[in-house]
């Protein structure tokens, strides 16, 4: 979900990965008013920047599916290559470590 931030007239102002003081407002990824401002002046650096915020959720989602389909023995992690066992657990450590920290990130579009 995204947050918006708009200006005095009502329009987009801005696009945040997360809720701030002027931008509670919640738009999906695709919603057609943040297509137009994205689409508006060429903000080719803002449309990279939207994809890898998709990315990132996108990564999340695959490293969930395989925990699950591990866990239900649909596949056994040794099905698959070795460097993807290894991308997979160094991830699950971090976000091990990261359990409970607050991390800051410039999250405007």
């Amino acid at each position: 979900m995204l947050y918006i931030e708009r200006n005095e007239d009502g329009t987009i102002r801005a696009i945040h990965q997360n809720p701030t003081g002027n931008a509670v407002e919640q738009k999906n990824l695709m919603d057609e008013e943040v297509l137009a401002f994205l689409g508006s002046d060429d903000k080719v650096e803002s449309w990279i920047h939207l994809l890898s915020l998709s990315d990132v959720s996108i990564i999340r989602i695959i490293e969930d599916l395989v925990d699950v389909l591990v866990k239900k023995n649909v596949i056994m992690l040794t099905d698959l290559p070795r460097e993807a066992r290894n991308k997979l657990n160094e991830r699950k450590q971090v976000r091990e470590r990261m359990e409970g920290d607050q991390l800051l990130v410039d999250d405007i579009i």
